[in-house]
């Protein structure tokens, strides 16, 4: 689960007068405020929908290999400043710690390579076997897993994934259709509602927990896209990407946040990513595996009540107005090409009424190409501004469109389970490779893949597929491809490492 790091100072002072008056007979009486109906929906228990539910949810669980480092033999400094280094991980991923536990303390001379496991929660969304969880709960593994609610477990495929709002998309193969859950409406979820949240708290699986909703749009400057259901129904570590639920048995949000104690443990204040977010992002995910955002080419900000003061911004009833003031207009943008200008207001995207916090979120959710109206405040006038939204320069998690990046097709990432690069100035440097080094780079390898199965990892070199010298991501790919076309169950692939070369058979997905 990922951790908020706050420092919260809480001060509260509780105060209970108790006032005795005597009403005379002459005092007119006063009303009474009017009753407060009692809900219809409070459940006298949560057992049938916590028995109809818990099927859906499914535990899982990541892994990565930790390779000892050149250095750690090096005695009591050998993680300082010149030895092995933690590996980079997301802020909270359930890998971090164990990998600095493990980097940190002195190392054992010549200790073999170690698997690092970790746990998170995630819910299926389709019976053929689509799972939808955090991203931060894959990010940095090696092999994914999940596990059935009557302890089934399956090896997972990474669909597809999304840093920036934190959601991952899995697939496993069962072998009968499996109990799938739908998303619902959060946008008609209100404070106070009653809520459920099934996870894997500790690898405590199957674990249910209930509260209310304590608070919506909850921005906790995790993200540019905060936009956070907030409950008191208890969330722990462990469990990241499992489902809260109405009372419906609708998931109106992905457990992904707390505000932890001392010890990292639940107080009470958990946020999930709400279902409205989620919905076009996995809709997205389990269309391309990526995820195309829109883009306009500007910044901007929150109108504050000073800054509209300031600028006489005000709405038609008099109140000051809202909206996202422009702060700097890229050149060329889809922003310039509209005409818009430094120190306009946008006020409307489409239909969409905007502030500076949802405007983020409100670009993200348009396809690039889409073409729409902007409502915009300019120097005391409104007017309207047509404008065809891009592709975000900065679209995280795919390859930036330089010459550099690793060449992904169907033979050379699907069918094995990698991919390769070229390997150019800067990846001799990063991966240590001598000047004449030929071949191409494992740029990625595919958790749960017939190359993970047999040990091949990001920084090898493939210098040869069966007989043929390899130099190019394009040669690579032809010559798996005369393999598929030859009909042959696997491929022979001379790999490097950091004990040399050997010769690799890779069995083709599904032999």
């Amino acid at each position: 689960m990922s951790r908020l790091t706050a420092s919260l100072a809480l001060s509260c002072a509780v105060s209970l007068a108790l006032s005795v008056t005597t009403v005379q007979a002459q005092t007119a009486p006063q009303p009474s405020p009017a009753p407060v109906p009692v809900p219809r929906s409070v459940p006298s228990s949560f057992a049938d929908l916590a028995n109809r539910l818990l099927p859906s949810v499914v535990n899982v669980s990541t892994s990565a290999v930790l390779k000892p480092g050149k250095d750690e033999d090096k005695g009591p400094d050998a993680s300082g400043p010149d030895g092995p280094q933690v590996p980079q991980f997301p802020q909270g991923s359930p890998l971090e710690k164990f990998f600095h536990d493990y980097m940190t303390h002195k190392p054992a001379p010549n200790r073999p390579p170690r698997r690092m496991q970790a746990l998170g929660s995630g819910f299926i969304v389709d019976p053929a076997g689509i799972i939808v969880t955090n991203n931060h709960v894959i990010e940095g593994a090696d092999q994914v897993s999940v596990t059935l609610q009557d302890g089934t477990e399956l090896p997972a495929k990474i669909v597809g994934r999304d840093s920036q709002v934190d959601l991952a998309v899995l697939e496993v193969k069962p072998k009968h259709p499996l109990p799938a859950v739908p998303l619902g409406h959060s946008d008609a979820a209100r404070i106070g509602d009653w809520v459920v949240a099934i996870g894997n708290p500790f690898g405590l699986n199957g674990t249910v927990t209930a509260g209310i909703i304590s608070s919506r749009g909850r921005n906790v400057e995790h993200g540019l896209y905060d936009d956070y259901i907030q409950t008191d129904a208890a969330i722990n570590r462990g469990n990241s990407g499992g489902p809260l639920f109405n009372l419906s048995g609708e998931v109106i949000g992905i457990n992904t946040l707390i505000y932890g104690g001392a010890g990292g443990d639940s107080i009470g204040i958990g946020f999930a990513i709400p279902a409205d977010d989620a919905r076009g992002i996995i809709d997205q995910l389990r269309k391309t595996g990526h995820v195309s955002r829109g883009w306009m080419g500007l910044k901007f900000q929150n109108v504050s009540y000073d800054i509209a003061e300031d600028l006489d911004f005000h709405q038609a009833d008099g109140t000051v107005g809202k909206g996202a003031l422009v702060s700097e207009v890229g050149p060329k943008s889809p922003a310039a090409q509209a005409g818009l200008q430094v120190g306009d207001i946008i006020t409307r995207v489409g239909s969409q009424d905007v502030t500076g916090q949802t405007m983020p979120r409100i670009i993200a959710s348009i396809l690039p190409g889409t073409k729409t109206e902007l409502t915009v405040w300019h120097k005391g006038s409104i007017k309207t501004l047509p404008i065809t939204l891009a592709q975000s320069p900065n679209a995280p998690d795919m390859p930036p469109s330089d010459t550099h990046q690793p060449t992904h097709t169907k033979a050379a990432f699907g069918e094995l389970g990698l991919a390769v690069r070229s390997i150019d100035a800067e990846m001799r440097t990063q991966y240590a490779l001598t000047d004449d080094q030929r071949g191409v780079l494992v740029d990625r390898v595919e958790p749960s893949s017939p190359a993970t199965s047999r040990g091949i990892a990001v920084g090898n070199v493939i210098t040869q597929v069966g007989q043929d010298q390899i130099d190019t991501p394009d040669a690579f790919a032809k010559a798996v491809s005369r393999a598929l076309e030859q009909k042959k169950k696997e491929v022979l692939l001379l790999v490097q490492d950091d004990d040399g070369l050997r010769w690799v058979p890779v069995p083709f997905l599904g032999n």
